[in-house]
């Protein structure tokens, strides 16, 4: 979609008439919850209900999981032959990209995610996810190993089974893509569950996996919350893995329901502080400034990778900040999220908006110097202000705690040394940068930083060929990449005795 089509639509018009599921989709087909229980689901733009979901539990994840293993035992999906597999998912993006007006439209009335980002970065994102997956399902090889002339010794590859894929609200479709891609690819059976926040735009994937040609029972979705929905998917004997991304307190006890139940493989990718070192020579400080202001403001703070803490060296630092406050005071402006010229929606939940205002709080009482924001908008939602704070040392708890708002904490360091030590003082380790013209110290910073990636005079870059996870308690898993779809498959060796 271009500028322009995103431009001329009324896009509450839109809204108004969109029509979208609400219940489980298991099997292959639409179903309420058992016991009919259902849930709400705000619209944080407005603070008004959106709709009313099925709140799932024990027995939809049971059924679920029960379609998920038949389909897989019936190796309906799992042994159909790979360019055939390629073909539905290939098919799947190009559903995804038909049916983006609809996704986009769920996605921003569930999560407050502003309909230009989904347009133009969320679902073209989801749909390259698919296309690259299915594009590497007849690359992935065996392997026949040097033996001694009386034996033959091969090794396969085969998927795990049935797979279980939790993903946060921040990134409903995207994240969900992330997970479900490389392990529908893999040839596994899928239960996805959504966050509660964000459900509707996971059971429309689900619902075009089955119009690409998708076999039954292969990608279920189970709507629900957590301690119910999602522990009974993370407790389930049958489920071969966890894919989760989420919080890092989350994501430990999904290490724990593996360790309680059948030893499942679980793949984290958690929580984030990442550091922006910017050093005396940075090459460009407007490009500089441009890229942390978007690095920490971009969709609304809520990213796990977010730019959070601006490690700026002494010799730069008032000319850094001084054109940060310039350019950031006003690059952001919240707004109604239906409106394609907001580039600020609101904080996923009131509840959440608090939890950041808290912070905010903090940053205050503990010392730091508000630069700018720290407020609320005077309009309906659960927005904030994007705010920067400096004077912050490392140990306040804006510098070290994920705040997942639009909150920047400037540090000021003294060479290259210091913000190293500085940049790896913290339990996470998902992402970092450093801005430097010298190759060398550019080198030196990617070995020395403990994080899972690392830019150069950029941030948030990529493609799907980059391995996206985190050190330390960011977890350990990798999405996007090859490394992801092989995650999803184990190996069988397998030797033949010749003599």
């Amino acid at each position: 979609m271009t500028l322009t089509d995103l431009t001329t639509k009324d896009w509450h018009a839109r809204a108004g008439k969109l029509r979208y599921e609400t219940r489980h989709f298991i099997d292959g087909r639409y179903a309420d919850s058992a016991d009919g229980a259902r849930f709400s689901v705000v619209n944080p733009g407005t603070g008004k209900p959106l709709c009313e979901v099925s709140a799932g539990g024990q027995p939809e994840i049971n059924l679920a999981v029960a379609a998920a293993k038949k389909s897989f035992a019936s190796r309906v999906w799992s042994r159909k032959a790979p360019r055939d597999r390629a073909a539905v998912l290939q098919q799947f993006a190009r559903l995804i990209e038909a049916n983006a007006e609809r996704f986009a439209l769920l996605d921003t009335l569930c999560m407050g995610k502003p309909i230009r980002d989904m347009l133009t970065i969320d679902i073209p994102a989801a749909a390259l996810n698919f296309t690259f997956f299915a594009e590497l399902i007849d690359k992935i090889d065996g392997a026949v190993t040097a033996t001694a002339s009386d034996a033959f010794h091969y090794i396969l590859r085969e998927p795990l089974g049935v797979v279980g894929s939790i993903v946060p609200w921040n990134y409903p479709l995207l994240m969900a893509s992330w997970k479900v891609g490389p392990a529908l690819a893999a040839g596994n059976s899928v239960i996805l569950k959504p966050a509660e926040q964000s459900p509707l735009s996971g059971l429309l994937m689900a619902e075009l996996f089955v119009e690409a040609g998708g076999p039954a029972g292969v990608f279920n979705v189970v709507n629900g919350l957590g301690e119910s929905a999602g522990a009974a998917l993370a407790l389930h004997m049958d489920v071969a893995k966890i894919g989760f991304t989420g919080s890092t307190e989350i994501g430990k006890q999904m290490l724990i329901y593996a360790g309680q139940s059948n030893m499942k493989r679980v793949s984290l990718e958690c929580g984030g502080k990442t550091p922006q070192i910017f050093l005396a020579d940075t090459p460009d400080l407007d490009v500089a400034v441009g890229y942390a202001i978007n690095g920490i403001f971009g969709n609304m703070g809520e990213v796990c990778n977010a730019g959070s803490r601006l490690l700026l060296d002494k010799s730069i630092a008032n000319e850094f900040l001084e054109r940060f406050i310039a350019k950031g005071k006003t690059a952001y402006t919240a707004g109604d999220p239906l409106d394609p010229a907001t580039n600020l929606g609101p904080l996923v939940t009131a509840s959440h908006r608090s939890r950041v205002m808290n912070y905010i709080g903090k940053g205050k009482s503990e010392g730091a110097k508000l630069e700018f924001g720290g407020t609320q908008p005077e309009m309906a939602g659960s927005f904030v202000n994007p705010t920067l704070f400096s004077g912050v040392n490392n140990r306040m708890t804006i510098a070290r705690e994920e705040i997942f708002g639009p909150v920047a904490s400037a540090i000021v360091v003294d060479g290259l040394e210091e913000a190293l030590s500085i940049a790896n003082d913290t339990i996470y380790g998902l992402a970092a940068a450093v801005w430097t013209r010298d190759l060398s110290v550019a080198h030196k910073t990617i070995r020395d930083l403990e994080a899972g990636v690392i830019w150069v005079n950029c941030f948030d870059h990529g493609d799907m060929t980059q391995p996206f996870g985190g050190y330390k308690q960011s977890g350990q898993g990798r999405d996007k990449c090859l490394e992801s779809l092989l995650s999803y498959t184990q190996t069988k060796s397998a030797w033949i005795h010749l003599g």
